[in-house]
Protein backbone atom coordinates (compact mmCIF):
# COMPACT_ATOMS: atom_id res chain seq x y z
CA UNK A 1 0.00 0.00 0.00
CA UNK A 2 1.37 3.58 -0.70
CA UNK A 3 1.32 5.59 2.02
CA UNK A 4 1.00 9.35 2.15
CA UNK A 5 1.92 10.91 5.69
CA UNK A 6 2.19 14.28 6.77
CA UNK A 7 4.48 15.08 10.19
CA UNK A 8 3.70 18.12 12.22
CA UNK A 9 5.49 19.33 14.98
CA UNK A 10 7.47 21.98 16.39
CA UNK A 11 11.42 22.30 15.49
CA UNK A 12 12.95 19.54 17.59
CA UNK A 13 9.92 17.51 17.85
CA UNK A 14 11.74 14.19 16.12
CA UNK A 15 9.82 14.74 12.52
CA UNK A 16 13.35 14.10 11.32
CA UNK A 17 13.96 10.78 13.39
CA UNK A 18 10.41 9.38 12.98
CA UNK A 19 10.40 9.59 9.34
CA UNK A 20 13.88 8.28 8.88
CA UNK A 21 12.60 4.85 10.89
CA UNK A 22 9.32 4.92 9.10
CA UNK A 23 10.54 5.81 5.88
CA UNK A 24 12.91 2.56 5.97
CA UNK A 25 10.69 0.34 7.28
CA UNK A 26 7.43 1.17 4.66
CA UNK A 27 10.03 1.78 2.07
CA UNK A 28 8.35 5.33 1.51
CA UNK A 29 10.00 8.69 0.09
CA UNK A 30 11.25 10.47 3.41
CA UNK A 31 10.55 14.68 1.72
CA UNK A 32 11.84 17.04 4.09
CA UNK A 33 11.60 20.58 3.20
CA UNK A 34 13.81 21.49 5.45
CA UNK A 35 17.07 19.40 4.06
CA UNK A 36 16.10 19.68 0.32
CA UNK A 37 16.43 23.62 1.02
CA UNK A 38 19.69 23.11 2.63
CA UNK A 39 20.98 20.83 -0.22
CA UNK A 40 19.40 23.58 -2.86
CA UNK A 41 21.68 26.03 0.12
CA UNK A 42 24.91 24.21 -0.23
CA UNK A 43 24.57 24.01 -4.41
CA UNK A 44 23.98 28.09 -3.98
CA UNK A 45 21.64 27.36 -6.81
CA UNK A 46 19.03 30.11 -6.97
CA UNK A 47 16.29 28.86 -4.96
CA UNK A 48 18.83 28.47 -2.30
CA UNK A 49 20.57 31.41 -2.63
CA UNK A 50 17.02 33.05 -1.88
CA UNK A 51 16.10 30.89 0.74
CA UNK A 52 19.46 31.23 2.72
CA UNK A 53 19.06 34.37 4.46
CA UNK A 54 15.78 33.48 5.86
CA UNK A 55 17.07 30.14 7.41
CA UNK A 56 20.11 31.79 8.54
CA UNK A 57 17.99 34.39 10.13
CA UNK A 58 15.75 31.16 11.80
CA UNK A 59 12.64 32.83 9.70
CA UNK A 60 10.23 30.53 7.46
CA UNK A 61 11.06 30.55 3.97
CA UNK A 62 8.78 32.17 2.18
CA UNK A 63 5.62 29.85 0.36
CA UNK A 64 6.31 30.32 -3.26
CA UNK A 65 9.98 29.10 -2.76
CA UNK A 66 8.46 25.85 -0.94
CA UNK A 67 5.57 25.14 -3.13
CA UNK A 68 7.61 24.20 -6.56
CA UNK A 69 10.06 21.86 -4.73
CA UNK A 70 7.13 20.24 -2.96
CA UNK A 71 5.21 20.20 -6.38
CA UNK A 72 8.31 18.17 -7.93
CA UNK A 73 8.89 15.65 -5.67
CA UNK A 74 5.16 14.92 -4.70
CA UNK A 75 5.21 13.93 -8.78
CA UNK A 76 8.46 11.60 -8.17
CA UNK A 77 7.42 9.63 -5.23
CA UNK A 78 4.82 6.74 -5.09
CA UNK A 79 4.31 6.82 -1.24
CA UNK A 80 5.82 9.64 1.18
CA UNK A 81 6.33 11.18 4.16
CA UNK A 82 6.16 15.19 4.10
CA UNK A 83 8.39 16.20 7.14
CA UNK A 84 8.07 19.89 6.99
CA UNK A 85 5.44 20.54 5.29
CA UNK A 86 2.44 22.06 5.19
CA UNK A 87 2.99 24.66 8.01
CA UNK A 88 0.21 26.60 7.75
CA UNK A 89 -3.26 27.02 6.14
CA UNK A 90 -2.26 28.59 3.20
CA UNK A 91 0.27 25.86 2.18
CA UNK A 92 -2.13 22.85 3.24
CA UNK A 93 -4.62 24.45 0.63
CA UNK A 94 -1.71 24.45 -2.00
CA UNK A 95 -0.97 20.59 -1.06
CA UNK A 96 -4.66 19.56 -1.45
CA UNK A 97 -4.60 20.66 -4.99
CA UNK A 98 -0.95 19.10 -5.91
CA UNK A 99 -2.61 15.83 -4.73
CA UNK A 100 -5.80 16.11 -6.32
CA UNK A 101 -3.42 17.02 -9.40
CA UNK A 102 -1.98 13.61 -9.27
CA UNK A 103 -5.00 12.05 -8.02
CA UNK A 104 -3.67 10.77 -4.54
CA UNK A 105 -5.05 11.54 -1.19
CA UNK A 106 -3.08 11.50 2.52
CA UNK A 107 -3.23 8.67 4.56
CA UNK A 108 -2.52 10.40 8.09
CA UNK A 109 -1.47 13.62 9.73
CA UNK A 110 1.02 12.98 12.77
CA UNK A 111 1.28 15.61 15.41
CA UNK A 112 4.23 15.02 17.57
CA UNK A 113 3.52 16.55 20.53
CA UNK A 114 6.92 17.55 23.08
CA UNK A 115 7.17 20.13 26.14
CA UNK A 116 8.63 23.89 25.28
CA UNK A 117 11.60 23.66 27.24
CA UNK A 118 12.30 19.88 26.03
CA UNK A 119 12.27 21.01 22.42
CA UNK A 120 15.35 23.68 23.37
CA UNK A 121 17.39 21.31 25.28
CA UNK A 122 17.08 19.03 22.16
CA UNK A 123 17.67 21.96 19.25
CA UNK A 124 20.51 23.09 21.27
CA UNK A 125 22.32 19.71 21.75
CA UNK A 126 21.83 18.96 18.21
CA UNK A 127 24.77 18.86 15.45
CA UNK A 128 24.56 17.33 12.08
CA UNK A 129 27.15 16.17 9.73
CA UNK A 130 27.22 18.74 6.49
CA UNK A 131 28.68 16.07 4.09
CA UNK A 132 25.37 13.01 4.23
CA UNK A 133 22.74 14.96 6.32
CA UNK A 134 22.74 12.64 9.26
CA UNK A 135 21.28 14.40 12.92
CA UNK A 136 22.84 13.66 16.15
CA UNK A 137 22.04 14.67 19.39
CA UNK A 138 24.84 15.00 22.21
CA UNK A 139 22.13 14.39 25.12
CA UNK A 140 20.37 11.72 23.90
CA UNK A 141 21.87 10.10 20.57
CA UNK A 142 25.55 10.92 20.65
CA UNK A 143 27.98 9.51 17.69
CA UNK A 144 30.27 7.10 18.68
CA UNK A 145 33.42 9.25 17.72
CA UNK A 146 32.39 12.66 19.23
CA UNK A 147 32.72 15.57 16.91
CA UNK A 148 32.42 12.90 13.71
CA UNK A 149 29.34 11.79 11.79
CA UNK A 150 29.00 7.79 11.89
CA UNK A 151 28.38 7.27 8.51
CA UNK A 152 31.08 9.26 6.54
CA UNK A 153 33.13 10.45 9.02
CA UNK A 154 33.13 13.89 8.40
CA UNK A 155 33.41 16.46 11.16
CA UNK A 156 29.81 17.40 12.93
CA UNK A 157 28.60 20.85 13.14
CA UNK A 158 25.78 23.21 15.18
CA UNK A 159 23.52 24.74 11.91
CA UNK A 160 23.36 28.49 12.71
CA UNK A 161 19.67 28.52 13.38
CA UNK A 162 20.20 25.23 16.62
CA UNK A 163 20.70 28.16 18.60
CA UNK A 164 18.22 28.73 21.49
CA UNK A 165 18.05 32.57 20.27
CA UNK A 166 17.35 31.72 16.98
CA UNK A 167 14.96 28.76 18.48
CA UNK A 168 12.99 30.40 20.13
CA UNK A 169 12.38 33.16 16.98
CA UNK A 170 11.84 29.69 15.23
CA UNK A 171 9.07 28.35 18.04
CA UNK A 172 6.82 31.98 17.94
CA UNK A 173 6.84 31.49 14.17
CA UNK A 174 5.91 27.74 14.46
CA UNK A 175 2.72 28.63 17.25
CA UNK A 176 1.90 31.38 15.03
CA UNK A 177 1.30 30.06 11.65
CA UNK A 178 1.46 25.99 11.87
CA UNK A 179 -0.72 25.42 15.05
CA UNK A 180 -3.62 25.83 13.47
CA UNK A 181 -3.00 23.57 10.82
CA UNK A 182 -3.80 20.92 14.06
CA UNK A 183 -7.68 22.09 14.17
CA UNK A 184 -7.05 21.88 10.12
CA UNK A 185 -6.93 18.55 9.66
CA UNK A 186 -8.38 17.49 12.68
CA UNK A 187 -11.59 18.80 11.02
CA UNK A 188 -10.79 16.66 8.13
CA UNK A 189 -10.98 13.55 10.70
CA UNK A 190 -6.41 13.14 9.53
CA UNK A 191 -4.66 13.85 12.74
CA UNK A 192 -4.08 11.84 15.41
CA UNK A 193 -1.65 13.12 18.31
CA UNK A 194 1.26 11.13 19.56
CA UNK A 195 3.47 12.05 23.10
CA UNK A 196 7.13 12.00 21.34
CA UNK A 197 8.45 12.70 25.05
CA UNK A 198 11.67 10.01 26.03
CA UNK A 199 14.09 8.02 24.34
CA UNK A 200 13.35 6.33 21.09
CA UNK A 201 12.87 2.31 21.73
CA UNK A 202 12.29 -0.48 19.86
CA UNK A 203 8.98 -1.02 21.72
CA UNK A 204 7.85 2.76 20.89
CA UNK A 205 8.99 2.26 17.02
CA UNK A 206 6.54 -0.35 16.57
CA UNK A 207 3.87 1.54 18.63
CA UNK A 208 4.17 4.29 16.34
CA UNK A 209 4.21 2.06 13.31
CA UNK A 210 0.90 0.58 14.14
CA UNK A 211 -0.71 3.83 14.74
CA UNK A 212 0.48 4.54 11.03
CA UNK A 213 -0.97 1.33 9.65
CA UNK A 214 -4.12 0.58 11.63
CA UNK A 215 -6.87 1.16 9.34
Amino acid sequence: MAYRFVFLGAPGSGKGTWSGIVSRRLALSHLSTGDLLRQEVAENSELGQKARSYMDAGELVPDELILALVDKKLGEANGFILDGYPRNIAQAKSLEEILEKNKISLSKVIYLEVAEEELVRRITSRVVCPNCGATYNLQTMPPKLAGICDRCGSKLIQRPDDTEEVFRVRLDAYNKQTAPLLEYYEQKGLLYRYDNYGAQTEEGNENFLRLLTKE
